[in-house]
């Protein structure tokens, strides 16, 4: 191994023990994500270590005024109203997003990013889900009724409010690209890039978006909430009981480990070129946490779909 390479092993150990110090393995992600103020100094603190020349200016700008729109106090729209994709989900998201770029960029991955590209994809993780939010006008249900249709409805949203930032077209189309690749349908190869480097920001942030709701720790307690969030869109969208992709709430809960198994993380590794490996610590082969929690999910799981007396999720 050349010496290129240890090093850069070391510097990226160094930095993700900022996010899961060796002594607490058990607390993941170690840091209270239902607290945002908490979420953003942490991310600080990844990024500035990894990055010494990074200007947060624009992700701490960002990142107050999507708070500001989840919880209905930014222009025309209402709070936040979902259970599952909530704020707390976007913060997860952004966190995982942050340690995945800090990751590849200490392994010195090619091509390389710039700050810029850096500060493109966390713009692209925090606006991902923005497509959920009502306006103040919308009096009807919940914003779950948006499923179907919220990666566009983000991609809107990002579009309207980035140029005030000072994003170029060519960077909100950037940005763009990367929040249509975070639909269940989306195939990334099919996205229209201009070059790799905006491929792989398109593929790390529908990684950090699968990988933080799958690996977060009350992830099997609330597949519930997840079936009544289709449900509702099932509904509004007058889907036909019989093309419903989930039956029940018990259902979901059935198929979703075979949805990791066989669908996601398979996914992970070819449709999204593997970027998740920036995530272990040390890179390549060591643990990675996101992957190890999603197993332990996965298990919880697939014990309580095994256990005939379970007749009702948790509420």
């Amino acid at each position: 191994m050349s010496l290129l390479v240890l090093v850069a092993n070391y510097l990226h150990s160094r930095v993700r023990s900022l996010v899961r110090p060796n002594y607490l393995p058990a607390m993941f992600p170690n840091v209270d994500t239902r607290d945002a103020d908490s979420v953003a100094t942490r991310i600080r603190e990844l990024l500035t270590a990894a990055v010494p020349e990074a200007d947060l200016t624009f992700f701490n700008a960002l990142f107050a005024e999507v708070g500001m729109m989840f919880k209905g106090d930014f222009g025309d729209f209402q709070p936040i109203d979902l259970r599952y994709h909530d704020y707390q989900h976007t913060l997860q998201a952004t966190l995982c997003m942050a340690e995945l770029l800090v990751g590849r960029h200490l392994a010195g991955a090619l091509p390389r990013y710039s700050w810029r590209n850096i500060e493109l994809g966390l713009a692209a993780i925090l606006l991902h889900d923005s497509g959920y939010l009502k306006t103040r006008s919308d009096g009807e249900g919940t914003g779950a009724k948006y499923t179907y249709t919220h990666v566009l409805r983000s991609a809107s949203v990002a579009a309207s409010h980035l140029p005030r930032f000072g994003l170029n077209p060519k960077e909100v189309e950037i940005v763009l690209g990367a929040i249509r690749c975070t639909g269940p349908t989306a195939k990334v190869e099919e996205q229209n890039y201009e070059n790799d480097a905006d491929l792989l920001l398109g593929c790390c942030v529908a990684t950090a978006d699968y990988l933080s709701q799958m690996a977060a720790s009350d992830y099997p307690d609330e597949l519930d909430v997840l079936f009544h969030e289709f449900e509702e869109s099932d509904n509004y969208q007058s889907v036909p009981a019989a093309d419903r992709l989930f039956k029940s709430a018990q259902d979901l809960v059935a198929q979703t480990p075979g949805f990791w198994q066989h669908i996601v993380f398979p996914k992970l590794g070819k449709d999204f070129r593997g970027v998740y490996h920036y995530l272990a610590t040390p890179y390549p082969n060591g643990p990675n946490p996101y992957v190890d929690a999603i197993e332990k999910n996965i298990s919880i799981i697939n014990n309580r779909v095994n256990q005939p007396s379970h007749s009702k999720l948790p509420a």
